[in-house]
């Protein structure tokens, strides 16, 4: 499925943490990206991959089943990129890279519906600054 911006959706995802070389870095850039991609004037509001399948029918299921595949996938992406960095001492032994993961979807995925009610650029850059206050910090 192609998003709104014409592009494969959680692509600025996958850039914000394939282009940077810390991986602390790159979950930072994430939420940033979004917060500004969710607001951009010139489109609707939020990720139409996020809110599409919240209402549907029997008749919408594969529809439903495609987009919840697709959020699910970047949940995995999330956590192997996040065992990467355990596996490189960037997190601490003790990490949980899944909780880490779903989280980090969970942030986003909510920057989403915040940014379809009307939460500005400004607010949801807050935000994602203070999701990385749970980004565990690696073993001395």
């Amino acid at each position: 499925m192609v998003d709104r911006y014409g592009t494969t959706f959680g692509a600025f995802m996958d850039d914000a943490l394939a282009q940077e070389s810390d991986p602390r870095a790159g979950f930072s850039r994430m939420p940033e990206e979004a917060a500004v991609s969710y607001t951009d004037p010139g489109h609707p509001a939020g990720c139409l991959v996020i809110s599409a399948a919240t209402n549907y029918s029997p008749q919408t299921a594969d529809v439903e089943q495609d987009l919840r595949t697709r959020r699910t996938a970047n949940v995995r992406s999330f956590e192997a990129r996040l065992q990467d960095a355990w596996a490189r001492g960037a997190l601490p032994e003790d990490a949980d890279t899944r909780a880490l993961a779903v989280y980090f979807a969970a942030v986003v995925q909510g920057m989403s519906q915040q940014a379809r009610d009307g939460a500005s650029t400004k607010e949801l850059r807050r935000v994602a600054r203070l999701a990385m206050n749970a980004w565990p910090e690696p073993s001395a």
